[in-house]
């Protein structure tokens, strides 16, 4: 219902950020298996939504996510708490996806945008935001949709979002704002 809200209303709603405590690495990084289980509860859809929105294929952004968080177990104990959890794992998700993209390609011999298959959103079990995700992989620009996946289901700001994708605050904004008018005219036309 996270990403549903976010699209359907003018106002911002008011949702809960993620407070991931930044001891949980150093317990990783120790062993820890109830650390572990706990960022793995706390952020798993997230992770899982950023990946699909840049690898568009369900199984390859499942194996992101499980390479994600292998990553994150295996590096734990090198986080250096800066206040930014999210950007950390955000930073490890994307270069894991990236060199998917690599290896797709590479194995391919095509260009990746020939080889997109069509994404199973059965697994999403919320009805709205199944049919939001739906129309948002159909509509707007990969960009687009990166960028409205991480603001509505991290909660990450908007200037987060800039660094995270390199991209500056004001073309982020412009992005977030055109993405959401995309989606609200093709969800009304829908309904």
């Amino acid at each position: 219902m996270m990403i549903f809200a976010a699209v359907a209303y003018d106002e911002p709603q008011q949702k809960e950020k993620i407070m991931i405590e930044e001891s949980l690495f150093s317990r990783i990084g120790e062993g820890e298996k109830d650390a572990f289980c706990t960022l793995y509860e706390q952020t798993s859809n997230i992770v899982f939504s950023y990946a699909l929105s840049l690898l568009r294929n369900r199984e390859d952004a499942e194996d992101a996510m499980q390479e994600t968080f292998l990553k994150i177990r295996a590096a734990a104990h090198l986080y250096v708490p800066m206040g930014k959890p999210m950007a950390w794992i955000f930073t490890i998700a994307r270069n894991i996806c990236l060199e998917k993209c690599r290896q797709r390609k590479r194995f391919s011999g095509e260009p990746l945008d020939e080889t997109k298959e069509e994404i199973d959103f059965s697994g999403i079990q919320d009805r709205e935001d199944r049919i939001v995700l739906e129309t948002a992989f159909r509509v707007l620009s990969e960009e687009e949709c990166r960028i409205i996946i991480l603001h509505a289901v991290s909660g990450l700001r908007h200037r987060e979002i800039g660094e995270l994708l390199q991209l500056p605050v004001s073309t982020v904004l412009s992005k977030y704002n055109r993405g959401l008018k995309k989606l609200r005219k093709e969800l009304e036309e829908k309904l």
